[in-house]
This record gives C-alpha cells, structure tokens and sequence, in this order.
C-alpha cells in the first residue's frame, strides 16, 4: 500500500501545511538502484583524538570508491575516527569534530561514528566508549533529512575487517537503518573479487521465499551473484515458482517444520550452501488470556524451533560450506514486545538468543559466521491490513518518519552475507528508521 502521507509531504502545499501544523516531515530515502548505486558527494574524514589508525581508515575508505575529503561545503557522509577517546573529557573531541559540520550534511547523508568496546578494566575508557552509543542514538533522532547516523565498534588491530561494513552504510541500501551498533571482530575478510557482484559463486536457499520480505532477499540475492534457492510451503507453490522463474532461481516446495527438512535442503544444494536465510514466520496474534495452544505452538514451531532444527542439523552435516552465512530474521517485537504478540514476540527474541550463542562457536566450529536482521514496520501485504490508525502510527514511530521496504530487509541481508563480512558475528541489527519502540 502506498504511503499518501508521504507523497503528501513531497508536494509544496503538503510541505507548507505539515510543517505549520509540527506534523513529521519525512524525507524520501533513496535507495539503491543501477542508476544511483552509491552516495553523491564526498565522505568527510574527521578524528577525535589523537587517532592510531588514521593512515590506515583512509586507505579504507578510499578503497570504497567514494571521495574522502577533509573539508567539503556539502558532504554525503561525516566519517569520526573516535577510537582513541578514552576519557569523559576526551568526547569533547567529538563535539569539537561534528559541531561545526553537521549541519552541511546533504540530505540523505551518512554518520558513521568508529569506536571500540567499552573495557572491562577501564572503566573511563568503558564510560567514554559507551557514551559514543547515546550520542549516536541521539543524533539519529534530531539530524533529519532522511540522514542516518551509526556507531562502529572495531575489534583491536581490524580496520581492515570493517571494509564490507562501512561500504554498506556509506551507501544507498542503507537507506533504512540509523542508530545501530554494529560490532565488528578481528575475522580476516574475504576477497571480493567483483564488488558489483559480491556473491558470484555462492549458493544461497531462502526460506518463505515465495514473497513480501523473502521474494526480496531472494531478488537481492540474485542481484548480487548468488545461485539462489528460493523455499516457501506447498501451498505457496504458484508464487514460489513464479518468484523463482523470475530471479532464474531454484523452487523447493518444502514445509520448514517438516521432520526431513533438512535432509531436503541439502538434498537441493549437493554442493553446500553459502548462504542460508531463516526468513519464514507467521503470526498467529491474540493476548495471551485468549490465546489457545495451538496458535502458541504454531508460531514458535514456524518461527524458531524449525530454525534451530534445521540449522543444527545442516551445520552437522557440513551443508553450510566454510565460509558461509547464516542470517535470521528477528524483529523489534523480539526487541520492545508487542500487544497482543506473545507467542510471536518470544519466538523472536528466541532468534536473537540464537545468533548471540551459537555464532561464536558456529564460527570455530565450522567457519560460519551467525547474524540477524530484526525489522520494524516494513511495508508489506500483511501491514497493508493493519487498521489505519495503527498502521500510521506505526510508520511514524521512527526517526526517519515512514515504514521501510521488504528491500531494505534484503539490503542488510545481503552485506551480511558477502565472504567480506567475515568480521560481523553475532549482531542483530535492526531495520527499522530507529524505531521508537525498543529504542
């Protein structure tokens, strides 16, 4: 469903009456296309401090293909090195950095703001890194203009790790994320050898692939090089194959709760898989005093025992190949609840304890690297049905002022999937423009 407050705000008249009725005022993202792959303008680099890594980030960030410069009168991103801020007087540096700056950012710019993990035996050291992470929040929420604001975190000795992060979200298909924190490890990334094809031999199956959000990862997918193998339930068929023909995929009709399931897919996949998204749910929605068995069972057996089933069984087995990626879907239900989303809200957060056990040892184990998309109010079939009121409130309730695309689902799934992001393990990053909930 189309968003008519949105494209009301677009137009002259729309803009003068919201704007004197203090109504939001939400900025069209832009996002990924051929025609627009990367931002227009350059990156600023800026620092806090007296920086180890200064050298070191600016062969980084030219290698994205995006000009750095130091000075700019409108800049597409501002870049702060504050890794080397480690007392409470030292974040004076960051407002020093940003103060006179942000301002100029284009609209549709980029913050992103590099840190490191707050010490567990500095506590200055932890206090002033931790702030790093309300400053980010906050700014997400007050920069306006469909600008996005991050906080990277870099394991000692890893700028280089962070090379598939930040050419993520100094780009377009990060249209729909701000106020993350994304920590990332000292896990040697791997080649790319075609940047506009980062996926070129990779096998990847999808789960509740036949559409919405899951036709999205798949078409995404594709896009970047994948061999795709797109998996929805039988009854789902005709759209399945329709999405599969339509990306030159692979159509598995496959019941995710199926005893054999596994079995199955690695039947479909004699080769391994590269990629594996968990992106099958349902909802089944009542408050709890009115909620029967069956429906709670329902959801957490779609939505988080038939993940951990199958991903067990396809790691034992070798399916997964070295190198692979497994990437859940969450959602800040699983985050900040949800009324009358009991059964969908604990199979949710049951999918962010997930990644959090399982990727350190999947990555030791079997090389595999473990994460999650959590999204917000994403414009879909099923929010298309959601009563008006809620559906606007829904929308609104973000920094960016407007509900993300299943695009921007699949954008995120797809950076975590590059054998470049071999450093990200273990984060659940939220699509949602900063949602209000949860924050």
């Amino acid at each position: 469903m189309a968003d008519r407050y949105l494209h009301l705000t677009g137009t002259a008249p729309g803009k003068f009456l919201t704007r004197k009725l203090g109504l939001p005022q939400p900025a069209r993202l832009r996002r990924w296309t051929l025609e627009t792959p990367a931002l227009t303008g350059p990156v600023l680099h800026l620092t806090a401090g007296e920086s180890a890594v200064t050298q070191e980030l600016s062969a980084l960030l030219a290698a994205t293909g995006l000009e750095v410069a130091a000075r700019a009168d409108r800049p597409a991103a501002l870049v702060l090195d504050a890794t080397a801020v480690d007392t409470a007087a030292g974040l004076a540096a960051v407002h020093a950095a940003l103060h006179p700056v942000v301002r100029s950012l284009a609209p549709g710019g980029r913050v992103v703001v590099l840190g490191v993990r707050p010490s567990p035996d500095d506590h200055h050291q932890a206090a002033a890194q931790q702030a790093l992470e309300g400053f980010v929040r906050s700014l997400g929420k007050e920069i306006g203009k469909g600008a996005t604001v991050q906080l990277v975190r870099i394991a000692p000795g890893a700028v280089a790790a962070a090379g598939s992060t930040l050419r993520f979200l100094l780009s377009p298909r990060s249209a729909y994320i701000s106020g993350q924190v994304i920590e990332v490890t000292d896990a040697a990334p791997d080649p790319v050898a075609d940047w506009a094809a980062p996926l070129a031999g990779r096998t990847a199956l999808v789960t509740g692939a036949a559409r919405g959000i899951g036709a999205s990862v798949a078409s995404v997918l594709a896009r970047d090089g994948a061999r795709v193998i797109c998996l929805d339930i039988p009854q789902a068929q005709e759209d399945l194959v329709r999405t599969a023909d339509r990306l030159g995929a692979t159509a598995l009709p496959l019941d995710i709760t199926a005893d054999d399931a596994a079995e199955r897919i690695a039947a479909a996949a004699p080769d391994g898989l590269d990629i594996l998204v968990h992106n099958a749910g349902i909802t089944r929605d009542r408050r709890l005093a009115n909620m029967p068995a069956e429906r709670w069972a329902s959801v957490i057996d779609v939505n988080l025992d038939s993940v951990l089933r199958t991903t067990d069984a396809l790691l034992k087995a070798g399916t997964v190949n070295r190198g692979g990626r497994i990437v859940a879907t969450a959602s800040i239900a699983g985050i900040a609840g949800n009324n009358g989303q009991t059964n969908y809200a604990a199979s949710k957060a049951g999918i962010i304890g997930l990644v959090r056990s399982l990727a350190p040892r999947a990555a030791a184990d079997h090389g595999v690297t473990v994460n999650a998309v959590a999204p917000g109010f994403i414009e879909t079939k099923m929010t298309a049905a959601v009563p008006l009121f809620i559906r606007e409130a829904g929308r609104r309730m973000n920094s960016l002022a407007q509900g993300g695309l299943p695009v921007d689902v699949a954008e995120t799934t797809a950076w975590f999937a590059q054998p470049a992001s071999a450093a990200v393990n273990g984060q659940v990053v939220r699509v949602c423009g900063q949602s209000l909930l949860g924050a």
